[in-house]
């Protein structure tokens, strides 16, 4: 197979750019480019194949130590063993041992060993030669061995991932459209696409590099014999980790004397209801509330409030009720009885509105939430609409409502 990149039939028509996705590197320009025109015309933007980036390149540990360390406790570790003939996929965790290897062949499985660097002096040593990028950005070296024909099927990483070819051959395809499906399979461990259909696709030496930003779909297959890849990854924390890390961060250190106020209270017109003035006021007491829009911060303080200081939660009936038993129920002139334990409130969202009750939200219309959050007990008017009562039976066989045929005096 030859070292120039291959064109398939695809179903992308090609389009020039001044940003070339493959160029050759060297000992003082290892990206092909300086450091600082590599960040900005490629970093978190486009693909680029380094050939040539290590020249000469010898990975610092050799088959037989990366499969002895994913033999060791605390050592992150995944055989990945592939039945070509009827796609099946089978992996197993570490720590590995000598008898799963014994049993892998000389095709179709791949050693995937996580944070080498932190175990392997000389595989540290590598990440001087990304030294342009602030090193808290850096998250491991790991490093596969496969047998030909060996991968982890196409993929999609959330982070930047340099690919630097170690032993042997490796044949990479990628997909640079970014409307890309990215749905995984159901029927497999590894998140594996559904859907792949790549429009560059080459076959790496040892010292060739391929750098892909976050999100692209790619694929490395083992080609001809032993193959060992050494993947540089970045921490790319998520929003929800980052936002979950900070609301910790700061409720450790906030003065628990410092509480939701509202010394501008007016007398509510609407009994439950959250309004803008209360959303306002949230925004004052919470920074991190300040640049959330009226419908997330709506949402989530409706869930919570509902929940605050709870001490039980309603029971659901031992049987659940139909749809035709409540409502004969209701026919029959019963009421429905607030649970006990169960705190409702609710929010318009333009015409329609939210109800919330112990954490849970449902969809409603104004009207019916104000009637439910007004008191204690409800006698809907009937006939009712079939949402209000698909709302209402929800709420009974969730324990929120309690249904109660009030006695004859």
């Amino acid at each position: 197979m030859s070292r120039m990149a291959i064109t398939p039939p695809s179903r992308k028509t090609p389009s020039r750019t001044t940003f070339p996705i493959e160029v050759r590197g060297s000992a003082r320009l290892p990206l092909g480019m300086s450091a600082a025109q590599f960040l900005r015309d490629y970093w978190q933007k486009r693909p680029l194949l380094i050939r040539n980036a290590f020249p000469g390149f010898v990975p610092p540990i050799a088959p037989e130590d990366l499969a002895g360390l994913a033999c060791e406790d605390g050592v992150l570790a995944r055989l990945i063993r592939h039945d070509e003939k009827r796609d099946r996929w089978q992996v197993k965790s570490g720590p590995l041992s000598e008898a799963d290897f014994a049993t892998t062949g000389d095709a179709d499985w791949t050693l995937l060993v996580q944070d080498v660097d932190k175990w392997d002096a000389d595989v540290a040593a590598l990440l001087d030669s990304f030294a342009f990028l602030p090193s808290w950005r850096v998250d491991d070296i790991m490093i596969s061995y496969a047998e030909p024909g060996g991968g982890v099927g196409a993929h999609v990483d959330q982070y930047d991932v340099f690919l630097l070819q170690g032993i042997g051959q490796r044949h990479w395809a990628i997909d640079t459209d970014p409307q890309a499906p990215k749905a995984f399979r159901p029927d497999v461990e590894l998140k594996q696409l559904v859907h792949f259909d790549p429009d560059h696709e080459w076959l790496l030496e040892p010292g060739d590099m391929l750098y892909l930003p976050p999100g692209v779909p790619h694929d490395g297959i083992a080609i001809g014999g032993p193959c060992m890849t050494l993947s540089v990854g970045m921490r790319a924390p998520s929003q929800a980790e980052l936002t979950g890390d900070l609301a910790d961060y700061l409720a450790e250190r906030l003065d628990e004397d410092q509480r939701y106020t509202d010394p501008d209270l007016a007398p509510a017109k609407t009994r439950g209801e959250i309004d803008r003035a209360a959303l306002a006021r949230l925004r004052t007491t919470l920074p991190m509330a300040a640049g959330l829009d009226d419908a997330t911060l709506r949402d989530w303080f409706g869930r919570f409030i509902t929940r605050y200081r709870n001490a039980q939660t309603p029971a659901p009936p031992n049987r659940p009720l139909s749809a035709a038993g409540l409502l004969k129920k209701l026919q029959g002139g019963a009421e429905l009885l607030h649970h006990p334990w169960s705190r409702m409130a609710w929010a318009r969202d333009r015409k329609t509105a939210v109800l919330f009750a112990n954490g849970q939200v449902w969809p409603t219309t104004p009207e019916l939430a104000g009637q439910l959050c007004a008191r204690d007990s409800f006698v809907p008017a009937l006939p009712l609409p079939e949402a209000d009562l698909d709302l209402l039976l929800s709420l009974v066989n969730a324990g929120h409502l309690v249904p109660h045929k009030p006695r004859r005096r």
